[in-house]
This record gives C-alpha cells, sequence and structure tokens, in this order.
C-alpha cells in the first residue's frame, strides 16, 4: 500500500512539470472581432475581390484622369473625324474629332460622383424616415410609409425626368432626382430590420435605464440593422451609374458636351453599324463598373447575413 502510494506520486511528480511545460506551450488564442469575421467572409468570395478591384480600378482612373488622358477630351478635331482605332487615337475619334479614349476616362469621374453622391443622399434620407417608421411605428409608421409609397408610384426615370426639367440638366439635378426616387426602398429596408430590432433585450435594457430615444436609435438601432443598407447601397451604386447614363442617352442628363459615357451612346446611335466602336468601348465601361458594384454588393450581402455565418 505504502510502495503504491508512493510510486503514484512520484509518477504524478513525474508528469507535473511536462504538463506544466504543455501549458505554457499553448497558443493565446487569437481573438475574432464581428468586422474581422465579416471582412474574412468577404474575401473568401472571389467575385466579391474581383469586382472590389473593378470598382478600385475606377475610383483610381477617375482621381487621376488628367494624367491617364492622353488628349483634351473636349478638343475638337474636324480633321480626323471618326478615325478608326488606332495610331494616337487608341479607340478612335468620334464625329467631332473628339479622342474617345480620354473621354470615357473623364467620364469615369462623372460615373463616380453620380452614382456615390446620389445613393449617400438616397440612403441618407432613407435611414432618417425607415428609423423613424420602424422604431415609432402606428401613426408615424403608417404616415411615413405611405409618403413613400407615392414616390414608389412613380417610374424611376419619369420622375427624375420631371425634376430634371424643372430643375434644369446637370450633375446635381440628376443627382438629386435619382435620390429623391431612390430613398424609400432604403426606408422600407432598415423598417423592417428595425421592426425585430427594437423588440431585443438590450433596447429595452438601454430604455430602463433611461436612455433616451435619439440615443437608442443611433447607439443601438440603426447599427444593428444597417447591413441590408449598406449592401443594397453598394447593390444600387451601379444602377444610379447606369440610370444617369440613361438620362443623359435620352437628352436630359448632364450637358451634351460633358465627356460622360451616356452622351458617348447618344453621339453613337446614327453610327451603329458602320463605326460600332463609337457605343462598343462606352458600352464596356458601363459593363464592367456595374459588375464591379454588383459584386461587392453580392460579397457584402453574403459577408454581413448571419444566416450564412
Amino acid at each position: 500500500m505504502t510502495e503504491l502510494t508512493k510510486s503514484t506520486a512520484s509518477a504524478g511528480g513525474a508528469n507535473a512539470p511536462a504538463n506544466d511545460a504543455k501549458g505554457e506551450a499553448e497558443p493565446a488564442v487569437a481573438r475574432v472581432t464581428q468586422w474581422g469575421e465579416i471582412r474574412h467572409r468577404f474575401l473568401a468570395n472571389k467575385l466579391a475581390v474581383v469586382g472590389l478591384a473593378l470598382v478600385g480600378l475606377l475610383f483610381l482612373v477617375a482621381i487621376f484622369a488628367p494624367l491617364i488622358a492622353p488628349a483634351d477630351p473636349y478638343h475638337q478635331d474636324l480633321t480626323n473625324t471618326l478615325q478608326a482605332p488606332g495610331g494616337s487615337h487608341w479607340l478612335g475619334t468620334d464625329a467631332l474629332g473628339r479622342d474617345q479614349f480620354s473621354r470615357i476616362i473623364y467620364g469615369s469621374r462623372i460615373a463616380v460622383i453620380v452614382g456615390l453622391a446620389s445613393i449617400f443622399l438616397a440612403c441618407l434620407i432613407g435611414v432618417i424616415v425607415g428609423s423613424l417608421a420602424g422604431y415609432f411605428g402606428r401613426a408615424t409608421d403608417s404616415v411615413l410609409m405611405r409618403i413613400a409609397d407615392v414616390f414608389f408610384a412613380f417610374p424611376l426615370l419619369i420622375g427624375a425626368i420631371v425634376i430634371i426639367i424643372v430643375m434644369g440638366r446637370g450633375v446635381m439635378p440628376v443627382i438629386i432626382s435619382l435620390a429623391v426616387f431612390s430613398w424609400p426602398t432604403v426606408s422600407r429596408l432598415l423598417r423592417s430590420s428595425i421592426l425585430s430590432v427594437r423588440e431585443a433585450d438590450y433596447v429595452h435594457a438601454a430604455r430602463a435605464l433611461g436612455a433616451s430615444t435619439s440615443r437608442i436609435i443611433v447607439r443601438h438601432i440603426i447599427p444593428n440593422s444597417i447591413a441590408a443598407v449598406m449592401a443594397y447601397a453598394a447593390f444600387n451604386v451601379g444602377g444610379a451609374i447606369v440610370a444617369e447614363a440613361s438620362l443623359s442617352f435620352l437628352g436630359v442628363g448632364v450637358s451634351p458636351e460633358t465627356p460622360e459615357w451616356g452622351n458617348m451612346l447618344a453621339a453613337a446611335k446614327d453610327f451603329m453599324g458602320v463605326k460600332d466602336y463609337l457605343w462598343t468601348y462606352p458600352s464596356i465601361a458601363i459593363v464592367l463598373t456595374v459588375l464591379g458594384f454588383v459584386f461587392v454588393g453580392d460579397g457584402l450581402r453574403d459577408a454581413l447575413d448571419p444566416k450564412l455565418r
């Protein structure tokens, strides 16, 4: 009995340092934050990374357009009109002798400004309206959602044309017109999320502790309901760019002399089947830009959706 006790003790003593050493050798557990997990899921999506690369390229082209463009996009050379791609004009010239490549490069600036600004303004209005409607509910919800329904009744392009006719052509009227008819979708997305979030325990706890309504909405409600709006914004920047190009193509967007993709397509419609390069390259620019934002939006949706984690 004594020998057994001694052997057990000696065995335990021999194993103790080994266990201590093993415990000391264990690596520290890395902390994983919510945004870190979202970033990891987003970067694991190959199409999202491709879209991010396309969007990043668009921003670089827009920022450094004066350094990239080989010619003045407004310069008219009537001795070199409708010149085929090649030589000093990589993508050819239009009916007024303007360099197509330079106009496409500068057109990226209009696309970025209108796309981002219109969606930002739409999200700003939609977040405010959706937050008030979802949090307060009842009469406030009914009134605000009926106002949203009025804007839903107007087709985007038709409503935008009406506003531009009243305000006049230009970049700012296009931004405002697109935002005015885009915010109802944002408000409804946020409202539906808030209707479920507002009954969460942490919201009741904040209310019980005496937090003001504005603090509850800003610090608790919106941050936990904004995921759908972020994905919508990324998706619809591309949609806003297409809408802006459509307005210019119809002759109610930015001024016709402005280097903009819709204006280039409008100028090329009389030469389809004859000088196809006039509409092919602006169309490719629009398609690649829209695909980039769609891929980014799709990646954000998958990364932010808790059901897919």
